[in-house]
């Protein structure tokens, strides 16, 4: 795997072997070998390059955990007090992982210089286990037993429009009055597809009619900014909108519980010294950030 590993990073066997101080024909020996044993190409090998294949990239994220945890494992064996380092796979939605996950994530690397992270940014729910991540933050409530969340925060799911807009067509005062409204719609996340609401204490539901439709959350945000009409997005999507006056929030009173977000682990291994001190990392920013906390409506 160490081999392995090296002559990924130096894409290219000679490189590899002066590095590791061995013989090429060492480095293509043990290059060959792994192949035979996992019954796959790892290297597509010319003679002027080398590249991954699609199972030796996934093979390569594996080894470098793999190693790390072997590390750690030794380190802690000897006593030596763990230091955060090797490869840390962290997952999140999308949209959230750009405006809150990658300022952590920065912050994290400048502070611990032995560590890589592998960030996955997908608007779907990832099996940890299986995809080899070490860190999910989630959004919504947690399904799988095997993870061990920590809640560091709640999201709302709002309902909004600019002000132009709503002082040129009146403001909704009970759900209902939706199909009086332009609305655009974004078919991106799976947590707005359906427009439920509260009140006194019954569900009710609400099937938008919208003349426009869009494959992303920012694109319907944007629609709203321009004065389009009311679109419907999670709280943390337009903290700086409404910070600025730029969107308004709509129907309030009438809105479900919050989501609870969770920074999410397996808890079925022992904890890497890079995994803790990440999770860590996380609830210490989360906590200090005002998008995760509730909005009072505006006035008019």
């Amino acid at each position: 795997m160490q081999v392995f590993i090296v002559v990924c990073e130096e894409l290219s066997f000679a490189l590899a072997a002066r590095r590791l101080n061995m013989s090429p024909a060492t480095v293509t020996r043990a290059i060959a070998s792994l192949e035979k044993r996992l019954g796959t190409l790892l290297l597509s090998r010319t003679t002027r390059n080398v590249r991954l294949s699609e199972a030796g990239q996934r093979f390569l994220i594996d080894c470098k955990r793999i190693l790390s945890e072997i590390d750690e494992a030794e380190s802690s064996a000897g006593g030596n007090i763990s230091i955060p380092s090797g490869q840390l796979t962290v997952t999140a939605p999308q949209m959230f992982g750009e405006q809150y996950i990658m300022p952590i994530i920065v912050h994290f690397l400048n502070e611990y210089p032995d560590v890589t992270v592998n960030t996955l940014l997908l608007d779907r729910v990832t099996n940890m286990a299986e995809e080899g991540i070490d860190v999910a933050i989630r959004i919504g409530d947690l399904k799988d037993d095997l993870q061990h969340g920590i809640k560091v925060g709640e999201i709302r799911r709002v309902i909004c429009a600019s002000p132009d807009y709503l002082n040129r067509n009146g403001r909704p005062s009970h759900p209902s009055e939706l199909h009086q409204h332009r609305v655009v719609v974004s078919t991106a996340s799976t947590l707005l597809s359906s427009w439920e609401f509260e009140e006194d204490g019954k569900s009710l539901h609400v099937t938008p009619d919208p003349r426009l439709t869009v494959s992303a959350n920012p694109a319907a945000i944007r629609a709203a900014s321009l004065g389009w009409g009311l679109t419907r997005v999670l709280s943390y999507q337009i903290a700086d909108k409404i910070s600025t006056d730029e969107l308004e929030i709509v129907l309030d009173e009438y809105e479900q519980a919050p989501l609870p977000v969770h920074v999410c682990f397996q808890a079925d291994r022992k904890i890497p010294a890079k995994v803790s001190s990440f999770v860590d990392f996380c609830i210490s920013r989360f906590s200090e950030n005002p998008a995760f906390g509730q909005y009072e409506r505006k006035k008019s």
